[in-house]
């Protein structure tokens, strides 16, 4: 059976890999992920799938598009509700791929990781399959998450902080400045040092 596996990051795919390896499947890897933003974080989760896809001998197609401006275009104006358009995006792209390239079905790493949106990972990717004919491979990677982690940590993989388009990396920004502490004491209005209240 050949699958094609859309791969989001190398922490990631460790788990799906050895899941569908142990399945008796070897998958291709496909990169294809232009909502990742910046340019510095999307080419050092590239490069660090690229090296580990070096490392355990899995064959890698890189569809190599940075889409800053693509990406915002489609998400526009309905930032809070990006992740549906960031799953088609990626989803379609593969299935496509995959249908031309005589491919018997497709997944995605996306299952892998229990803060993604499962369900609607499902949906996207069987109306992707749908519409190009090719075979969806389910598969729920979760399980597999931590193990995955904690390879990746042990083994000095890049491991990102957020997950991939620049409204999530402000998310993470602005929960982390609530959660700070004030480093001062409030200044009442007679101790303003600006002179005038509002």
């Amino acid at each position: 059976m050949k699958t094609l596996l859309h791969i989001c990051c190398a922490p990631c795919s460790i788990g799906c890999i050895r899941m569908l390896r142990d399945e008796g499947i070897e998958p291709v890897g496909f990169w294809y992920n232009p909502n990742i933003h910046p340019y510095t974080e999307y080419r050092s989760r590239r490069d660090a799938l690229v090296q580990y896809a070096k490392d355990v001998g899995l064959s890698l197609v890189q569809k190599d598009e940075y889409g800053l401006r693509s990406f915002v275009s489609g998400v526009f104006p309905d930032f809070d509700n990006r992740c549906e358009f960031c799953y088609k995006l990626r989803l379609e792209e593969v299935a496509r791929h995959a249908a031309e390239n005589g491919f018997d079905n497709f997944t995605t790493t996306l299952l892998i990781s229990p803060y993604q949106n499962h369900e609607l990972i499902c949906q996207r990717t069987e109306r992707a399959a749908a519409k190009y004919g090719i075979n969806f491979l389910y598969r729920d990677f979760r399980p597999a998450f931590r193990e995955g982690q904690e390879t990746a940590r042990s083994e000095n993989i890049y491991m990102q902080k957020y997950c991939g388009c620049i409204f999530s990396e402000e998310d993470r920004y602005l929960k982390k400045k609530r959660k700070k502490p004030p480093h001062h004491k409030p200044v009442s209005p007679k101790e303003n040092p600006c002179g005038s209240q509002s």
